[in-house]
């Protein structure tokens, strides 16, 4: 039989010896791949429903999938819209004023050449101040109301965008500069025309960092102290031990952080069509050269001693700076703040070390696997948008409150920015290396010692950094909701309890210094594992 007459009885026989368009198979190839990224979700859902099917854990600890769902129905129909309005009103009133605030210091900042000698000190003094260790402080001021929420997360929002926008307006070309003075320019048209669109993509990493920063303290504050609000309703499901809400709100503050990053993007790249800077963390760049940097933090420890001293505020609300000096002085004599440090290091250390072995770990792996890269790195990226003091309740109920669960705790917070910071700098890696790479036939082991790691240095060390800054943060959040017998944080909460205010202020002046010696460090690290790099 001809191949036409067998076309023409069953011309579905011919089409089983066809081959697949190449389409075909690049589209089901690209399905494939992008099915890898939900193979990891759909394990761990899996995990979970065989987990509380089998009761691995009790139902009050590990509820069911099926009824966390059916109580995010059910809050839905109820108050959680309105509890999550409650947080957004909260967080737009400290973010709004906060970024305009940061915005408007680093114009005065960056174009006024005093003010930036006067005031940039003072700026970078208060940049150390971690904002965990300021609610306690403020709660002795402002309560326990909407009030403390507001300045929490206005100081939050005002630091990042005073940096980088400080930043941004620094680095203007000098070019641009000269231009401007050579057209004569007014100082309106310059700020418009110039200053603020060559700032704008700092401007814009500002504004992304001063989000997440109080997006942040919005959850901490409320589960600290609040009556409504998303982390108010985490509160309350963990001590009534409902975990299923818990695991609803978690839900919630993951896909609005989520929600917030991607609008963000989506604005950057449609008001920014230039190149854009690396997002990481910039430093106010202090001045310290003559007597004018130091005028105006003389002039307000002068004015804190006066008003003290002369009565102008109550002094069971305001310290005076001699009593938070002998508070310092006997809490080193009777080693209730030296021993409460040491501890709260020792814990620290032991979280960073294990967070940075296993997102420096994990990101190489990831980087280095295009298969692992795809199982891991969509989950982990959403992951992340996860404040990660949203997951201190269930934390507590699945691991208790003890040592293990604390350092447990620091080394998630410090795992992350390394993970992103690995991952990324191993494949941003210049592909020019990487074909010489080839051309030499270097070994898996040279490849990675000899290009990968030093081209991935930088993004790598300013994970490290920003490691370092989460992990403490982490160890004070940590003495603060786990009730850690000793510890700074612990202490702190203590005093504020006790209305000991000398000693908050002696412990926030040693978690500030600690603060600051860990950012020293870790630039001290960076440039002497880097030195290379300044040859």
């Amino acid at each position: 039989m001809s191949l036409n007459s067998l076309v023409a009885a069953d011309p579905g026989a011919v089409a089983v010896l066809r081959k697949p368009r190449p389409s075909v198979l690049r589209r089901l190839n690209r399905f494939l791949v992008a099915a890898q990224a939900w193979l990891l979700p759909l394990f761990l859902l899996f995990l979970w429903w065989f987990a509380a099917a089998h009761a691995w854990m009790a139902p009050q600890i590990l509820p069911e999938p099926s009824l966390v769902f059916d109580t995010a129905m059910e809050m839905a129909r109820n108050d959680l819209g309105s509890h999550i309005l409650t947080s957004l009103s909260r967080l737009l009133l400290g973010l709004v004023p906060g970024v305009c605030l940061g915005l408007a210091l680093a114009l005065l900042l960056a174009l006024n050449q005093r003010a930036g000698q006067l005031f940039t000190p003072l700026f970078a003094l208060w940049s150390q101040v971690p904002n965990l260790v300021l609610i306690p402080v403020l709660m002795v001021f402002l309560g326990i109301g909407d009030n403390l929420k507001v300045v929490v997360i206005l100081n939050a929002a005002l630091i990042p965008m005073l940096v980088h926008a400080q930043a941004g307006l620094r680095d203007v070309p000098l070019s641009l500069r000269e231009a401007a003075r050579v057209l004569r320019l007014s100082f309106r048209q310059r700020l418009t025309r110039l200053y603020l669109p060559a700032a704008l993509p700092a401007i814009m990493t500002g504004l992304r960092l001063s989000l997440s920063a109080a997006w942040t303290l919005l959850v901490v504050v409320e589960l600290l102290a609040s009556s409504q609000g998303i982390g108010y309703l985490m509160v309350w499901g963990r001590q009534m031990f409902q975990l299923d809400m818990v695991f609803v709100c978690i839900a919630v503050i993951g896909a609005l952080g989520l929600g917030m990053e991607l609008a963000l993007q989506w604005l950057d790249q449609r008001v920014v069509r230039w190149p854009r800077p690396v997002l990481t963390r910039h430093t106010l760049r202090t001045p310290l050269n003559g007597a004018w940097p130091w005028v105006l933090p003389v002039l307000l420890l002068l004015l804190w001693w006066l008003a003290t001293r002369l009565a102008w505020v109550d002094l069971h609300t305001v310290p005076s700076p001699l009593a938070v000096w002998q508070a310092l002085q006997h809490g080193v004599a009777d080693a209730s703040l030296s021993a409460a440090m040491l501890h709260s290091l020792a814990r620290y250390a032991q979280g960073l070390a294990w967070g940075i072995a296993a997102g420096l770990g994990l990101g190489l792996c990831c980087a280095l696997s295009a298969t692992l890269g795809r199982l891991f790195s969509p989950t982990l990226g959403v992951l992340r948008h996860i404040v990660i003091f949203a997951w201190l309740p269930l934390l507590t109920a699945w691991a208790g409150t003890g040592e293990a669960a604390r350092i447990l705790f620091i080394a998630i917070a410090s795992f992350f920015p390394v993970f992103v910071a690995t991952l990324r700098g191993v494949l941003n890696v210049s592909p020019q290396l990487l074909e010489a790479a080839q051309v030499m036939r270097l070994g898996s082991f040279k490849k990675l010692r000899w290009l990968l790691l030093p081209g991935a240095a930088s993004s790598i060390f300013a994970g490290l950094r920003l490691a370092l800054m989460y992990g403490w943060l982490a160890t004070i959040g940590a003495e603060y909701f786990m009730a850690s017998s000793i510890g700074i944080g612990s202490l702190m909460i203590n005093a504020q309890q006790l209305m000991s205010v000398d000693i908050i202020f002696a412990g926030m002046l040693l978690v500030s210094l600690t603060g600051a010696a860990l950012n020293l460090f870790g630039q001290y690290l960076e440039h002497r594992l880097q030195g290379w790099r300044h040859i």
